[in-house]
């Protein structure tokens, strides 16, 4: 394992919520909600994210730091919401001209900027439907999806848990948000065993920049 995974330990392991009073919402709209459909596994999501991954690549070329498939969609055989979650990690999110514009290019719009929330932002793409999440350099919020992503593609047990838990969730969820804390506590059980086992988590990412 790196050093620099080493010295963020404590940070991956706790959670940053950011500033309650901020309006993540680009010009302060929030969209009308989704449909909380989930569907069962579907082998053309990582067709999809290898695509859209190809075309950014073009775009930003050397300005891309990482890029990797998270989420539901990205382990296989977990029904999930059939939209693709994908982080890209830049140099300084807050220097937006330097990645926004070659995305918009691609069809992305800008949709969520969170400065206090590890300088996040999410762009959207209508079709095919993905969601791409700006993290800088070191974040530990990118650390810990691909922590999350790698246990549940690696532990059956934790996977059908978790794809319980998500099936629970849509009943009574309005909100995506909804949906999301039903399924918390199941998030928080799994979070624990990668963190009882986070060193050995860690040394099998293969996140060369941390080198």
């Amino acid at each position: 394992m790196s050093d620099k995974l080493v010295s963020l330990k404590p940070l991956i392991m706790s959670f940053c919520k950011g500033d309650p009073n901020e309006n993540p919402w680009v010009n302060g709209i929030k969209r009308i909600p989704e449909p909380i459909i989930v569907v069962p596994y579907d082998t053309e999501w990582d067709n999809i994210y290898n695509e859209e991954k190809n075309k950014i690549q073009q775009q930003l070329q050397e300005k891309i730091i990482s890029i990797a498939h998270i989420g539901s969609t990205a382990v296989p055989g977990l029904p999930a919401k059939p939209i693709i979650d994908i982080d890209l990690i830049v140099a300084d999110p807050s220097q937006e001209i330097d990645y926004i514009p070659a995305l918009e290019k691609l069809g992305y719009v800008l949709r969520i900027r969170e400065p206090s929330w590890y300088q996040h932002r999410m762009l959207r793409l209508d079709s095919p439907r993905v969601n791409l999440h700006i993290f800088g350099e070191h974040c530990p919020e990118y650390i810990r999806h691909l922590l999350f992503r790698n246990w549940l593609r690696n532990h059956e047990n934790d996977r059908q848990r978790y794809e319980i838990a998500k099936l629970a969730a849509i009943e009574g969820a309005v909100h995506v948000m909804d949906y999301n804390n039903n399924k918390n506590q199941v998030i928080k059980d799994i979070y624990e065993k990668i963190f009882n086992n986070i060193d050995n988590c860690l040394s099998e990412l293969d996140i060369s920049h941390y080198a």
